[in-house]
């Protein structure tokens, strides 16, 4: 089993991890399908699902009232993507199986804008979740700032909750003294790359140590541009993360100062692969809507940046026969500048937090404590999610699931990380951050203003946000 040696950085402050042996392989069959979504306004990545983007709250049962009923007590907890996501189920029935007096209700908020929806939600009148799962730091902070959140210094004291097992995680998301979630998941972005579109151009696959020029000169090597029957070297989600956060991975810059200028480079590469044919035209994927899963499942696209929670999902749609085109598939570790150590990459986290109107706070934190520890790892594990807590015996779990693919030495060892970054460190502004550096982001990959402009506009607007 390999051995992960990561040190997790934020904003340029070092912190090292403890050795982990992780060894990545896919996902159990389970009723629920992976990930959640991504939409126009989210653009931190967080873990995805496969189906398209859902946009509206999905309709409870008549009676969505957290309230004891009969002998059972109903916890709400709010979600996103309840059809594409693979451990939901697997974590309520093992929680449920331990508490037969408890009922776990999910309500879907939809993946589109999820962050927004439960923020209104929190702060609405007769808001009644006990639970509610955070998609991203921006979101978090959203919260934290708007007081809607229960601190759980408290409940982790008396539980006895070492914090050590996030191995300094809890460290980056700790406000003034307190810590408002718990991680339960932990994901790292890597390259997912179709084998056989590598083998139809006879071209070799992508290598765990490839720095951007490589990486570009491969995508176009494999490229397609005749009608009908196009071939994508790479695709980019229409994330800003799936493009600036290459300038985060030597470890020198931050999102955080109002100094943009090391985007260009990025910029410039992904532009021009668009203006080639090389990839997909975002304004096309962002009117179109279409998911990066959906993508990648077409069958014409040779690498896609990704997080390693698209996994569980390429696995389970491929095991359900849900998607053909791409059942030969790898992963090789991020690409990175000159001089960057291969496996630097970029890491986020998705974690639940306790409301302050929460009707059952002691029960809900026992959820919370059970699906953000060791337990609820095992069953993340056993899903192909890779968890926040990592033992030997979760370790063992991941390793062991069928479906990864371990015919290559370049996929198993791409989950040794080097570094580890997060896409957006804790910051009292980061949810203004986000949204000054998406209007830019947006603006500059549909071409209404140049690279140049773009990164001034960033400039501008993130320094006047930091004044403030």
């Amino acid at each position: 089993m390999a051995e992960l040696f990561t040190k997790f950085k934020s904003g340029g402050n070092t912190m090292k991890k403890r050795a982990l042996s992780l060894a990545l392989a896919g996902a159990m069959v389970v009723t629920t399908l992976a990930g959640c979504g991504s939409g126009s306004k989210e653009t931190t990545a967080a873990p995805e699902g496969t189906t398209a983007e859902t946009t509206a709250k999905a309709e409870a049962p008549a009676d969505t009232t957290a309230a004891a009923s009969g002998d059972k007590t109903t916890l709400k907890w709010s979600v996103w993507d309840i059809s594409s996501t693979t451990y939901y189920q697997p974590l309520i029935d093992e929680f449920e199986k331990a508490h037969p007096d408890v009922t776990i209700e999910m309500v879907d908020l939809g993946s589109t804008d999820y962050q927004t929806v439960l923020a209104t939600e929190l702060t609405g009148n007769g808001s009644d979740f006990d639970v509610v799962t955070v998609k991203d730091v921006p979101g978090y902070m959203t919260l934290v700032n708007k007081g809607v959140l229960e601190p759980l210094d408290s409940y982790i004291a008396d539980s006895g909750v070492d914090l050590a097992q996030y191995k300094g995680l809890t460290d980056q998301i700790t406000v003034d003294g307190k810590l408002y979630e718990l991680p339960f998941r932990n994901d790292f972005w890597v390259l997912f790359y179709n084998k056989d579109v590598f083998d139809k151009a006879g071209v070799a696959y992508p290598t765990n140590d490839m720095t951007f020029d490589e990486y570009d000169k491969l995508a176009r090597s494999v490229t397609v541009d005749t009608p009908g029957q196009e071939v994508y070297g790479a695709h980019y989600h229409t994330w800003r993360s799936a493009v600036q956060l290459f300038g985060i991975l030597d470890g020198k810059n931050t999102i955080l100062d109002g100094k943009y200028e090391f985007l260009k480079p990025y910029y410039d590469m992904v532009l021009a692969e668009q203006e080639d044919g090389v990839c997909q035209d975002y304004a096309t994927l962002k009117t179109s809507g279409l998911h990066y899963s959906g993508a990648f499942a077409q069958g014409n696209v040779a690498m896609m940046n990704m997080g390693t929670w698209f996994i569980s999902t390429l696995i389970e749609k491929i095991k359900t026969g849900e998607y053909t085109d791409c059942t030969n598939w790898g992963i090789a570790k991020y690409p990175h500048a000159d001089g960057v150590e291969a496996g630097s990459t970029l890491a986020t986290i998705t974690s639940l937090a306790i409301p302050t109107n929460a009707p059952h706070k002691d029960l809900a934190w026992e959820f919370v404590n059970f699906v953000s520890g060791a337990e609820g790892a095992e069953v993340l594990a056993a899903t192909g999610t890779i968890p926040a807590v990592m033992t030997d015996e979760v370790a063992n779990l991941v390793s062991a699931t069928e479906g990864f693919p371990k015919d290559d030495d370049t996929s198993v060892d791409a989950l040794n990380t080097a570094n580890l970054y997060l896409e957006m460190p804790v910051h009292p502004k980061s949810s203004e951050i986000e949204t000054a550096l998406n209007e830019a982001h947006d603006a500059i990959m549909t071409g209404s203003i140049s690279v140049d402009d773009g990164i001034t506009q960033m400039d501008e607007q993130v320094s006047a946000i930091l004044a403030e």
